[in-house]
């Protein structure tokens, strides 16, 4: 199994980025930082863009972003053919996102949530699969969608 994750923030999300990362690296995942590198202004959708090409790729298996919400960069990851973008909050929606929606990219909001909801709903997004059967059937509907 390809274990490349693709990582990418604002500058409100920088320093769950970072977090983010060394956690990643810590358990044995090869992480493609596609920056900020700082908390110095910059414009969310650019690094949405480069996660989400990454994942959509298959250069990177799966894809986390960070701003302040989460819901910036989902909308702008989810305008990438082939991304499936959940702006998660909770243990269930980091389930649910994958088991259900097959997602390939999940967002965070680096100043909305705490750092250890967002370890346990990293976990559990990265080691969920997808339920198959009846919400195959309804991801494949949103890849038609995207002709």
């Amino acid at each position: 199994m390809k274990r490349v994750i693709a990582i990418g923030s604002d500058h409100r999300g920088y320093n769950y980025k970072e977090q983010i990362k060394n956690y990643l690296l810590s358990n044995n995942y090869e992480v493609k930082d596609f920056g900020t590198d700082s908390v110095d202004s910059v414009d969310y959708p650019d690094y949405a863009k480069m996660v989400g090409e990454s994942v959509s790729s298959g250069e990177s298996k799966f894809g986390v972003l960070i701003c302040s919400n989460g819901i910036g960069v989902s909308i702008a990851a989810n305008k990438i053919k082939g991304i499936r973008a959940a702006n998660v909050f909770s243990e269930n929606m980091a389930e649910m996102s994958r088991r259900h929606n097959n997602a390939n990219v999940v967002c965070f909001g680096g100043e909305t949530m705490d750092l250890d909801t967002v370890f346990k709903c990293l976990k559990i997004f990265l080691n969920t699969e997808p339920e198959g059967g009846r919400h195959k059937h309804r991801v494949d509907k949103i890849r038609m969608l995207e002709s």
